[in-house]
């Protein structure tokens, strides 16, 4: 890759060409938990947050009513950081002068100010639009109209059957979403070198998403994940294009009668969705900070019974560090890498309980933003390449006036529903089939929907 298109395809702050895509669609910006007066004791009495998205700073905040507001953080009357602003309940006072805002934007009070004066009627904080879905509270930062909000499962799901969770990377957005639709990187980043009892797991376990069962059986044995991706390293990986990105299958034959196939998803821009276990998936977003920092937002959607949020919270927050969601591993600490752990337990060497560290070292390793004309792509990249060419003609598309593809483009919201995974050993012959039959009865079996969700192109 040029070194022209690798900034244009990672610089994403104002009036840049790819922060241009980037603000055709709903981003995620913050936690609801993260206004839990339990997690953050801040929150009980000022539900107030200063955020940061697209190389712009925010305030986000909570009105007595239970309203989001999501404005500029600088006050327009003498740019003061409105993010220390007095929650009044019925909107934000700058300390400065006493402007005061509510979630619209609207200037309610300029006190200092002659009586009768009109100064407030001609003055508007800019606002963004706000919606809260699955634990997330989600903004749209470009202008006009939306798009609408698409109905993924992760968002379509009841509360009771979605956890919202997130973290801090210290690299660009696109080289933390390329990890994640990668999918030769788990028979190696991710390898185990020895397998635990299935009935060990336990339900929802931190970290340990290869650890659970693959779907399907070898010579009437259930197989966890990681002896699959140990055992057969060379998938053979093939894609479509659908209206929210890309369908990515990856084939790892295990014998004449059997092959292992595993069913992803890239969600244009910045979004995959991947199995957990038979019945969890995991979608991940991954919110461009500013060019050099990337908050990932993971919502775990279950089709079976209701998750334990509690449960799942404490697990992971043994590696996220509050109110900030900042890993406790990192570049400070070589991300925990043990060399004797290297040589007898995992191929990486850093920890088996957590391996969200394992893709936090191989996005950040490479520096805040990667040199991509020093890569060496093979076959088995052919999905990095081609989501670069479809975001390369996303920003084309928007320098000239147009709608980028996927979530942005009002005309498939229709079609932006599931998508589906899977992960499993199926007939060799007849994968094709299996896979969606085994989506059909996972669907049909949950408890908040029978519909199968359309999985042709």
């Amino acid at each position: 890759m040029k070194a022209e298109q690798n900034e244009l395809i990672t610089r994403i702050g104002p009036g840049t060409a790819c922060g241009g895509v980037m603000r055709a669609y709903w981003q995620p910006l913050a936690l609801v938990d993260e206004f839990d007066p339990r997690l953050d004791p801040r929150m009980a009495n000022r539900p107030v947050k200063a955020v940061r998205a697209l190389g712009q700073d925010f305030v986000l905040f909570r009105d007595a009513q239970g309203r989001w507001g999501l404005l500029d953080r600088d006050c327009p009357h003498r740019g003061a950081d409105l993010s220390f602003g007095r929650n009044e309940g019925d909107g934000l006072r700058c300390p400065f002068h006493g402007w005061k805002f509510d979630v619209a934007g609207n200037c309610l009070e300029t006190p200092a100010e002659p009586a009768g004066s009109k100064l407030c009627d001609r003055v508007k904080q800019r606002s963004y639009p706000v919606l809260e879905r699955s634990g997330v509270v989600f903004a749209f930062l470009g202008s006009g109209t939306p798009p609408p909000f698409p109905n993924f499962d992760a968002f379509a799901a009841p509360t009771s059957h979605t956890f919202a969770f997130k973290g801090l990377w210290h690299c660009n957005w696109l080289q933390a979403f390329e990890v994640g639709i990668d999918p030769a990187h788990p028979s190696f980043l991710h390898r185990f070198l020895s397998d635990e009892a299935l009935d060990a797991i336990g339900d929802n376990p931190a970290g340990k998403q290869f650890r659970s069962a693959a779907a399907g059986e070898m010579a009437g044995e259930r197989w966890p994940m990681t002896r699959v991706m140990r055992e057969f390293h060379q998938p053979e990986i093939s894609f479509e294009n659908m209206p929210w990105g890309m369908q990515v299958t990856a084939l790892r034959p295990m014998t004449q009668e059997l092959t292992h196939v595993r069913v992803t998803q890239a969600v244009f821009p910045h979004t995959f969705v991947i199995p957990l276990s038979e019945t969890l998936t995991i979608t991940q977003m991954h919110l461009p900070v500013d060019d050099t920092h990337t908050y990932w937002y993971s919502v775990f959607t279950s089709f079976a019974g209701p998750v334990d949020k509690e449960a799942m919270r404490n697990q992971r927050l043994q590696y996220i560090s509050l109110p900030d969601y900042v890993p406790k591993s990192g570049r400070h600490n070589n991300w925990g890498f043990n060399p004797a752990e290297q040589l007898t337990r995992t191929y990486l060497g850093m920890g088996e309980d957590d391996i969200n560290v394992h893709d936090q070292w191989a996005v950040e390793s490479p520096g805040p933003i990667a040199d991509r004309t020093r890569e060496h792509l093979g076959t088995s990249d052919k999905v990095i390449m081609a989501n670069r060419r479809v975001l390369l003609k996303a920003i084309e598309t928007v320098q000239a006036g147009g709608v980028p593809p996927g979530a942005a483009d009002p005309a498939n919201s229709a079609a932006l529903v599931g998508p589906d995974t899977v992960d499993g050993i199926a007939p060799a012959g007849e994968w094709a089939t299996w896979w969606r039959e085994q989506v059909r009865a996972k669907r049909e079996h949950a408890p908040w929907t029978a519909k199968p969700a359309p999985v042709t192109a």
